[in-house]
């Protein structure tokens, strides 16, 4: 096989970019696969996820007509796949938060590809200590707010309890709980938008914003996706949001709020069709797109500052 530089390879990283779009030291997104569903209680199979999004990204066009604009140009890298610790979940929070850590410098989103649920706590964990205004908008089918889940409290189940014990949490997208869930969100005021909106400008958005700080964690289990759309995750539930609606929703906030890390999560390629795959990664790509509006922002105001003819 030829190793010559010229030769027709095709990167694994997301939109296959290549070497000048894609390297560390010049991308603002860095985006992190992790293949772990360790705690998964009915469908397995979010370990998968990961490659399923990267190679479903080979087929995105890199240019975005929403938006004008051409989302290989703020530089994605995509680092190697991180290692499940065997250890126990607890001990896969903590690798994930030393990883995050280590790439979420002030110059660069972190986005994790999942992987279940229980990666966002490490993730979290991790961003808090870099961004001490955090908050996380928490978009999810289920409430995820047991205390405890099978005798652990680091499981898919209580992802948003862990959560909410770091910085404050809002959730949307809400279809199914319990009634532990229920009466922790009686009794602490957590913020939650159960789903019952089939308008594509979400009536919730006034009473969202003034929950999210300035600094925003964006968390998606793709179950909130209607099944219609998204049947390949763990635990599929009746109703759920639209494409329209999730990327709306994204958008508004992106346009209030800057977001500074995000994960998407819980897709299981192996149940759904492969439809699935490419609508994850195309939501990964809109949140890249989204999440660098206030970069794209300062840097044109920064232009138009420095190109203006000096007055008086």
């Amino acid at each position: 096989m030829s190793t010559d530089k010229n030769s027709p390879w095709i990167p694994l990283n997301f939109l296959a970019l290549p070497e000048e779009k894609s390297n560390l030291k010049n991308s603002r997104v860095v985006l992190l696969p992790v293949p772990y569903d360790s705690t998964t209680s009915y469908r397995t199979g979010a370990r998968d996820g990961p490659m399923a999004i990267l190679r479903a990204s080979y087929n995105l066009e890199d240019y975005d007509h929403e938006l004008d604009f051409d989302v290989s140009q703020v530089g994605i890298h995509t680092t190697p796949f991180l290692e499940p610790h065997m250890g126990g979940p607890r001990q896969m929070v903590e690798r994930i938060e030393e990883t995050v850590h280590t790439l979420a410098t002030p110059d660069k989103i972190v986005g994790l590809l999942g992987g279940e649920h229980t990666i966002s706590v490490g993730a979290v964990k991790a961003m808090a200590t870099r961004y001490p205004d955090l908050s996380v908008l928490y978009l999810d089918a289920h409430g995820d707010l047991r205390d405890q889940y099978m005798d652990t409290p680091w499981s898919h189940a209580t992802v948003a309890r862990r959560l909410q014990e770091i910085c404050p949490l809002v959730q949307i997208g809400v279809r199914s709980i319990s009634q532990e869930e229920r009466d922790f969100i009686r009794q602490k005021g957590t913020p939650t938008f159960f789903w019952d909106s089939d308008d594509p400008e979400l009536p919730v958005l006034d009473r969202l914003l003034p929950l999210l700080t300035q600094e925003v964690y964006i968390s998606i289990d793709l179950d909130v996706l209607d099944p219609s759309i998204m049947a390949a995750v763990g635990t599929t539930e009746p109703g759920g949001m639209s494409w329209s609606q999730i990327t709306w929703l994204i958008r508004k906030v992106a346009e209030r709020r800057r977001i500074v890390g995000f994960d998407v999560t819980e897709l299981s390629p192996g149940e759904g069709p492969t439809a699935c795959s490419y609508t994850a990664a195309k939501l990964v790509y809109k949140l890249i797109v989204y999440s660098t509006l206030w970069q794209r922002k300062d840097s044109a105001e920064s232009v138009l500052r420095s190109s203006a003819l000096p007055q008086g």
